[in-house]
């Protein structure tokens, strides 16, 4: 199979295309045939060693366990073992592939009880790729900061991945969302439907009033101390700068939320398996708006803006 592979850290010139061995599942994993993945945050640093912890996980001086980055993706089940009762051949699913990554090949080995769910109905398979990993994090931190019904909820980088999911999240939940970005955003993030939207390049958030019941910093860029004076006695802030605890049912919760159209997808480009290095250079560069999908299903048997199988 193909897959985008990277022996040493670096720009994205180490990522190369290149032919694989097929992984075989076990008894209790799925084979995926991938039709799309993404390009985040957590894939260009994997593959720049940025910050230097990424060594002490993935090898000090080259990539030793995780070589194929990639880390949601969307496709259709291929194949079983013979202990999966919850799956079937020809299922479209979408999933995260935790640190193990494996995305950016055309098939994938995951478990059982990994964070695999039938795909939303109402999504084609590039949307429902870009999910998993920032649905699954904002949902995290939202549960983390024990969002309820009433609350007053403020979302700082409401424009990014987690940002994006975290404001449509926070309103399937019924609270009053402030969401804070920036000028070009401002229109992107009123459509999520955002009670209040704050430009920060013109307004300063931190010297707010503290009234909100929790404070989310989507991005991780402004100290906590700023934030939490934001917060009324009681309140919570969260930061994507901490871990989350996993919950249970996560992806098909999120999958219940699109398919009840109070959660979708914001994709601000599209790129191809082979322009890999590409979307990395883009992500970098923290502008984009939402998630970057790639497509990586070749040939004309199976179009990715289809929703269902034909």
């Amino acid at each position: 199979m193909k897959a985008v592979v990277y022996t040493k850290y670096g720009t994205p010139d180490v990522l190369e295309l290149k032919e694989v061995d097929k992984p075989v599942p076990d008894l209790n994993e799925v084979l995926i045939k991938v039709y799309a993945t993404s390009v985040t945050a957590a894939d260009w640093r994997m593959r720049k060693a940025d910050p230097f912890l990424v060594r002490l996980f993935n090898g000090l001086l080259k990539p030793r366990k995780v070589k194929i980055l990639g880390f949601e993706l969307a496709g259709i089940i291929e194949e079983v073992g013979s202990n999966i009762t919850d799956y079937k051949t020809g299922d479209p699913v979408f999933a995260s592939c935790g640190f193990k990554g494996g995305g950016y090949g055309e098939y994938i080995c995951l478990k059982a009880d990994d964070a695999v769910s039938i795909k939303p109905s109402n999504m084609t398979f590039r949307q429902a790729a870009t999910v998993p990993l920032g649905g699954l994090t904002a949902l995290r931190f939202l549960n983390m900061a024990g969002i309820k019904q009433g609350q007053k909820v403020l979302i700082y980088g409401a424009s990014g991945s987690v940002g994006t999911f975290a404001v449509q999240i926070a309103k399937a939940f019924d609270t009053e969302v402030t969401a804070v970005c920036s000028t070009r955003n401002m229109k992107l993030v009123q459509s999520l439907m955002a009670d209040k939207v704050i430009d920060y390049t013109r307004e300063d958030i931190t010297k707010f009033k503290p009234e909100f019941d929790m404070v989310f910093d989507a991005v991780g860029k402004v100290s906590g101390s700023s934030l939490k004076k934001l917060l009324k006695p009681g309140g919570k802030y969260v930061s994507v700068r901490s871990t989350p605890k996993k919950g249970t049912n996560e992806l098909m919760f999120l999958k219940q939320l699109i398919e009840a159209g109070k959660l979708n997808t914001v994709i601000d480009k599209h790129y191809t398996l082979d322009q890999i290095g590409e979307a990395h250079l883009y992500v970098e560069l923290f502008r984009k708006a939402g998630n970057v999908s790639i497509c990586v299903l070749n040939g004309n048997n199976y179009s990715l803006t289809q929703t269902s199988i034909a």
